[in-house]
């Protein structure tokens, strides 16, 4: 009896060992391709002026070329959410990674604007379908306990992926003779690393149980997955989902919440840390490299902080005060016009801190309050809005500068901000410690 017992026990141990393996290069791939996003958008900007030269690129070619990811970013997340829900996670967790792949490769043989920015396209559909399954993926793996800090450290990679691209390009373009096209194409190497990663990785089994193929579900469950999860799954309802689902009665409060959530939230970051030389300008400071990265340093404190919290202080109290604080922060920047330039600087730091706290959550809610059937066309409909929101703010911060001023300017932004504080608060739901089950049929009923 002893010896079987002792059997058992090293079964259980190897089970539970093989399963942490699993779940650790599970999370690697995960976050190496939110560091790959991250990465394709940082690495351009330090070689714009040798591109610009190189390729004899006016004010408006440069424009489409900037454009062209974040129109890639708007097919690409609702299209690819939807191949998620329907063709299952694993074949198009692996074809953008090889869009990524082949896209990149491309780079180093650019040599006209309207191939870079076909290249750039296929680089934005490859980031939204990667914001559209990569998320939901690492929900479905992810304990319950874990599950926030997992999704939440996706975040810190984006922002370690475009920092870490920018450090690289200005040194490589600085200090080498290496081209444009070269220093472009470096995100190839990290592509290629994740596709062969990614091989051999199985398929979702809540997928599989929600288009009813149980008992492939049960095995993949039972061989990667905790063992608690299999009992959640078998509560997991079997059914089709479409792109109207999300706005059946049952879910029109999730996709109502998730994307306007995520809209408000990017729409002032992103006009005001595009534009962070002229906003600091404005404002009599020195704004240049130093303003912009002092607030990316500071919004990547921000997200930091809110992944180590939220499996412990939980979700609401990280998304709905944080909101509150950046609206009253960016009225009082637009309200106190003669305020001194290092009170302006503290308040503009106070917002990208807060910001990115809150921020954080816009990864980690779509994954929790949908049910699988629909959690991938959800997430990449909520990110192609937000990509929309993303879009408004750059576009209209520069002429809303110029025509009105930085205080109505400022203002705005804090309608805005206000305007997802009030919808949090209504809606933002508490899922710390909840099953995927659980979250997703408790917001929706």
């Amino acid at each position: 009896m002893s010896a079987t017992n002792s059997s058992a026990a090293r079964q259980s141990n190897v089970s539970a060992a093989s399963k942490k393996r699993f779940m650790t290069r599970m999370v690697t791939v995960l976050i190496g391709g939110m560091f790959l996003d991250g990465y394709i958008l940082g690495i351009i900007g330090p070689v714009s002026g040798k591109m610009a030269e190189d390729l004899q690129l006016d004010a408006v070619w440069q424009g489409l070329i900037a454009a062209a990811a974040l129109a890639g970013i708007l097919i690409g997340s609702p299209l690819g959410g939807w191949a998620a829900d329907k063709f299952g996670r694993k074949p198009i967790f692996m074809f953008d990674i090889g869009l990524f792949a082949i896209a990149s490769g491309m780079q180093f043989f650019v040599d006209s604007p309207i191939l870079l920015i076909v290249v750039r396209l296929l680089m934005g559909i490859a980031i939204g379908t990667e914001y559209a399954v990569g998320w939901p993926l690492m929900a479905e793996f992810s304990p319950a306990r874990l599950r926030g800090r997992l999704m939440g450290a996706m975040e810190i990679a984006w922002y370690a992926g475009f920092m870490l691209a920018f450090l690289i390009g200005h040194l490589l373009s600085e200090y080498t003779n290496l081209s444009w096209h070269f220093i472009l194409g470096t995100s190839t190497f990290i592509a290629v690393v994740l596709f062969l990663s990614r091989l051999g990785l199985p398929e979702s089994p809540r997928w599989l149980w929600s288009v009813g193929r149980k008992d492939e579900a049960r095995a993949l469950a039972a061989k990667y997955m905790p063992d608690d999860a299999l009992d959640d799954l078998q509560h997991e309802d079997v059914r089709t989902g479409s792109f109207l689902m999300l706005f059946s009665k049952t879910h029109w409060r999730s996709t109502l919440f998730i994307s306007a959530f995520w809209f408000c939230a990017v729409t002032p970051y992103f006009a005001i840390a595009t534009f962070a030389d002229s906003v600091l300008n404005q404002y009599g400071l020195a704004g240049g490299l130093a303003g912009g990265v002092g607030l990316s340093a500071v919004a990547l404190a921000g997200v930091v902080i809110t992944v180590l919290l939220i499996d412990k202080a939980g979700r609401r109290i990280l998304c709905i005060p944080p909101q509150w604080m950046c609206a009253i922060v960016l009225a009082v920047i637009g309200l106190w016009a003669g305020a001194p330039a290092p009170i302006v600087l503290i308040l503009f730091l106070v917002f990208s801190f807060f910001n990115a706290m809150y921020t954080t959550l816009t990864g980690v809610y779509p994954g929790e309050v949908l049910p699988t059937e629909i959690r991938g066309i959800g997430t990449g409909f909520a990110a192609a809005v937000s990509r929309v929101g993303a879009g408004i703010g750059i576009f209209l911060m520069p002429m809303s500068m110029e025509t009105l001023g930085a205080g109505p300017t400022m203002l705005m932004a804090a309608a805005v901000a206000l305007a997802g504080a009030v919808l949090s608060q209504w809606l933002a739901p508490e899922t710390k410690g909840k099953s995927l089950t659980e979250a997703a049929a408790g917001y929706s009923h």
